[in-house]
């Protein structure tokens, strides 16, 4: 779809949103009028140290957004708790006004914070889609004819009648998305609230919005932790990291960026305890620590090739048969598989130098996460972890087609991983 850059739909400047950490104020009336006499008595004595003491009890939820979005446009909002990914959409819903900047918008907003924003619980499902739409600027005679397409699509048309208080929090979902998508609003605004949804509503309600950009040119702002939701509704995405927009562009990008792959990529990796999950650092016994690891690739090789890296690691007593366990990931944090030792190491006291050898025939074209462990085994396969570092390294896996490969292979749709190739044969004269 061609879009009009010229005319943004939404523009965020400068946007400062600040709270207020602990108490406000005084335990009672007469502590509160005794700060206020004194405050007023000696207005110019404060002293540095109790500005700095003020000071340190806000947190700013943003700190200095700028944000324009363009009609039609459906950008995915990501990042990590306590980034401003809801306070932002709060601002742009007018639930809450910013500290300083401002926030320009052409056009109607329905939002969907949490399940059930904007129903009244002793209302029926019908009367809060009355509701809904009169506050959108409605008349009731076009509330009513989008009624049937806005029942069908909700699902809950046996409980239409019904107060909303009576609704499970799916019910919920179903009928906000219902009025959500269907009144005459150019932008739409949701925070999480799918994940109550069952999958298959998920999948409507996510075709429904891109249809609804693509067709009416309608605005979405969206709010996930499921990247793969991001992925297929959204054709723009912004990550969040301490109230602040860290980046601003591609979907693959952006969540590559939130994973914490796209910026690992090197050719040395060394281990330190932040390298290690809280559960892994708890259970790894001091006994076998690695330091670093190497690539001989610079974190690039063909899809095919062997790729080979050197692990330094330093043992406190000699082990007999260490096994080595990868477990790769996607860009887009899906868990693509796992290898394990095709033969073990035996570590002697002190500093090994380690080579380990890994096939790449099978992986697509994208970029991945190694996850490294250590560890000893029983002869029933149970593992003792000796060391485990997440990540272990990251790299990128390239492809290019040859004489037995007439298609660029679309890892996104088609999957991260190549299966083996099919054989077909011609059955002579076709008969069975």
């Amino acid at each position: 779809m061609t879009q009009d850059r010229k005319d943004p739909i939404l523009r965020v400047t400068g946007v400062t949103k600040k709270y207020r950490l602990g108490q406000y104020g005084a335990d009672s009336l007469q502590e509160e009028i005794k700060l206020w006499r004194e405050r007023r008595r000696n207005p110019e004595q404060r002293s540095a140290d109790d500005h700095e003491r003020i000071a340190q009890n806000y947190i700013y939820a943003l700190n200095g957004v700028d944000l324009t979005v363009y009609p039609g446009e459906r950008v995915g909002i990501i990042g990590r708790n306590g980034s401003g990914k809801s306070t932002l959409l709060k601002l742009i819903s007018r639930i809450t006004a910013p500290t300083a900047g401002t926030i320009e918008l052409w056009g109607k907003v329905t939002s969907m914070l949490e399940v059930g924003t904007g129903f009244h619980g002793e209302m029926t499902g019908r009367e809060n889609i009355y509701l809904n739409g009169s506050i959108l600027g409605m008349t009731r005679q076009e509330i009513e004819n989008k009624m049937p397409d806005i029942v069908e699509f909700s699902e809950v048309r046996d409980f239409l009648d019904t107060p909303v208080k009576r609704y499970s929090s799916g019910m919920f979902v179903k009928l906000g998305f219902a009025v959500a998508a269907h009144l005459d609003s150019e932008i739409i605004i949701m925070d999480e609230v799918l994940a109550v949804g069952d999958m298959a509503f998920q999948h409507k309600c996510l075709d429904k919005m891109r249809q609804a950009a693509l067709d009416e040119n309608r605005t979405i702002l969206y709010v996930s932790h499921n990247m793969s939701t991001i992925q297929r509704l959204c054709d723009r995405c912004i990550v969040m990291d301490e109230g602040r927009i860290v980046y601003d562009g591609d979907v693959d990008t952006a969540i590559s960026l939130y994973l914490g792959v796209e910026k690992a990529v090197q050719d040395r990796y060394v281990f330190n305890d932040s390298s290690r999950p809280f559960d892994a650092f708890i259970r790894r016994n001091k006994r076998m620590t690695m330091e670093w690891l190497d690539l001989n690739c610079g974190g690039t090789v063909r899809a095919g090739d062997v790729m080979e890296a050197q692990i330094s690691c330093v043992s406190d007593q000699a082990f007999s048969d260490v096994g080595f366990r990868l477990e790769f990931w996607a860009s887009d944090g899906t868990k693509i598989g796992t290898m394990l030792s095709g033969n073990f190491a035996d570590l002697a006291e002190g500093r090994n130098l380690l080579r380990i050898r890994i096939d790449t025939s099978q992986l697509t074209a994208g970029q991945y996460r190694a996850d490294l462990v250590a560890y000893l085994h029983d002869d029933a396969g149970n593992e003792d972890i000796l060391d485990a570092v997440y990540p272990g390294f990251t790299c990128t896996v390239t492809t290019e087609l040859d004489q037995h490969n007439y298609l660029d292979w679309h890892h996104t749709y088609w999957g991260h991983v190549r299966l083996h190739d099919l054989n077909v044969s011609r059955v002579e004269n076709g008969e069975q």
